[in-house]
């Protein structure tokens, strides 16, 4: 195989594993699906503190 053979299959390989998005616009996705983890990640951490914060109070109400 030469290296023009190589250089045309990865090219199609890279390609096919990007769906038909160009690199530009598989970085942007990339970047959205990363914001939105964050968010979500967020959010179930303020949820865990509160269950955790009520907990907490409930503990110490029941050793009154």
């Amino acid at each position: 195989m030469s290296d023009q053979d190589i250089d045309r299959q990865a090219e199609r390989m890279l390609e096919a594993a990007l769906g038909g998005m160009t690199p530009h616009q598989a970085l942007l996705e990339s970047s959205r699906a990363e914001s939105a983890d964050v968010t979500a990640r967020t959010a179930a951490i303020a949820k865990n503190r509160e269950r955790a914060l009520k907990l907490l109070a409930a503990l110490e109400g029941s050793l009154d």
